[in-house]
């Protein structure tokens, strides 16, 4: 995502549809940037509307930015159409989904009764097909997302522990530091997904996308770091860890160099 906005010029619009009070920080983005969601969730550039009917002018964006919200639209294709409605000609898409065929999707959606997702991907492909077929705009890229098991962080919770989470240690932070550890370790053995996430889609003439899987993500905030800028404390005969840049926690290191099969 970042590599979308970081191409764009200053002053651009970009709409974060489905974004809560914001799906990204821009706070060091010279951008004009919109955030839509049905939920009345945000302040400032924040519009309450619905995804199949946005109250904004055609080409009016030089970028939109779907992250972890496709999903969750319950009139997809009516949804698809107004993307392409909204996108300038030489516009610039993001979309990340989960793969609900994944351990960390099929977990989510038992603990949340669904979790809100009324669009389960399975294919990689199904994304570009349906976003391509809407709007021509060119797939360049796809990127593998490791996952991150935050949603199972008793830290990030708001409300009281559902008896559910007791099968993960009641949420336990060190529980799921280990625990996506050890995912990521028997993917490296064996070359599985088990800890995969989903998938990020990069759409536009002008990208030139960096696709590398990146294997290390915080266990509280949920960002992912490329292994090569990161620091890990090395520990012998004990896994190395690192800090997360964002939020300071603690999490186990693996090098992403033993990813590459993912792509």
């Amino acid at each position: 995502m970042q590599q979308i906005l970081r191409s764009l010029p200053p002053g651009a619009k970009v709409l974060d549809l489905g974004s809560g009070p914001g799906s990204f920080d821009a706070a060091d983005c010279p951008l004009t940037i919109v955030r839509a969601d049905l939920s009345a969730a945000g302040s400032g550039n924040f519009v309450q509307c619905s995804s199949d009917r946005l109250p904004f002018r055609d080409r009016a964006f030089q970028a939109l930015i779907l992250n972890h919200s496709f999903e969750h639209f319950e009139h997809l294709q009516e949804t698809v159409n107004e993307i392409a409605r909204m996108l300038a000609p030489d516009g610039l898409l993001y979309i990340a989904v989960p793969d609900a065929s994944t351990f960390t999707d099929r977990v989510y959606r038992w603990l949340g009764r669904g979790g809100g997702h009324v669009n389960l991907f399975t294919d990689r492909d199904a994304v570009p097909r349906l976003i391509t077929a809407a709007t021509g705009l060119k797939h360049v890229g796809t990127r593998v997302l490791c996952t991150s098991l935050s949603f199972l962080n008793r830290r990030n919770l708001r409300t009281r522990p559902q008896t559910k989470l007791l099968l993960f240690a009641n949420g336990n932070e060190a529980f799921v530091r280990a625990l996506t550890y050890l995912l990521r370790c028997l993917d490296r053995l064996f070359h599985w997904r088990s800890s995969v996430y989903g998938w990020a889609f990069y759409f536009g003439e002008a990208l030139d996308p960096e696709l590398t899987t990146w294997s290390n993500v915080c266990v509280r905030c949920g960002s992912a770091e490329p292994s090569a800028l990161l620091k890990p404390a090395r520990r012998p005969l004990l896994p190395d860890v690192y800090a997360c840049p964002k939020c300071g926690t603690r999490n186990f290191f693996t090098a992403d160099e033993g990813f590459a099969y993912l792509r």
